[in-house]
């Protein structure tokens, strides 16, 4: 597999759509989409830039999951607090606005932040980072007018019922399944 050419096709206010040209295993060209939160300057580019963080959030022995209305794909999904990073913010600043932003809970402790991985690698050069972090407060709406969420903590039983009955992200998913087994 050999990358010859990128060509950006659209810049959105959040994502920008790429066609990659390569040459496939076969040795014929073949022409590829990707989206970015970035702006790639060249194929050396793709797939550098870390962009946000999801949150594995727990408080004493419950999980925290978000019920959150995703236009995507026009339903309520249950997934993890996340967000993109801002320019000039460090991982840790990003994830204490998140969660603040997102359920009025504030970052009691963080358990681990895993190296970087690919979001969705299928379409996407987006990379983001899982975080592990045991949080306390009490929740309140800090959302814009554009996000619908509803933030509950959850024991194992109540997790193994929504496993079973909704819809969720991947990330949310297995995270979700490992708390209810663990």
């Amino acid at each position: 597999m050999e990358l010859l050419s990128m060509e950006k096709v659209k810049d959105g206010k959040y994502l920008k759509n790429y066609e990659l040209t390569y040459i496939n295993k076969a040795g014929r060209e073949k022409k590829y989409e990707i989206v970015s939160r970035s702006e790639i300057a060249g194929s050396e580019a793709l797939g550098r830039r870390v962009s946000g963080v999801s949150i594995v959030a727990y408080h004493e022995d419950k999980m925290l999951l978000l019920k959150e209305f995703r236009m995507g794909v026009n339903r309520f999904v249950y997934n993890l607090c996340a967000g993109m990073i801002n320019e000039g913010e460090s991982m840790e600043e990003c994830i204490q606005r998140e969660l603040y932003e997102e359920t009025g809970l504030s970052v009691k402790k963080i358990r681990n932040i895993l190296p970087p991985s690919f979001s969705a690698v299928a379409f996407s050069d987006v990379k983001t980072q899982i975080a592990f972090v045991d949080v306390e407060g009490s929740f309140e709406d800090h959302t814009s007018e554009n996000e619908q969420i509803v933030a509950n903590f959850y024991t194992k039983e109540e997790v193994r019922e929504l496993l079973e009955t909704e819809e969720f992200s991947s990330r949310a998913q297995m995270a979700a399944y490992y708390f209810m087994i663990s």
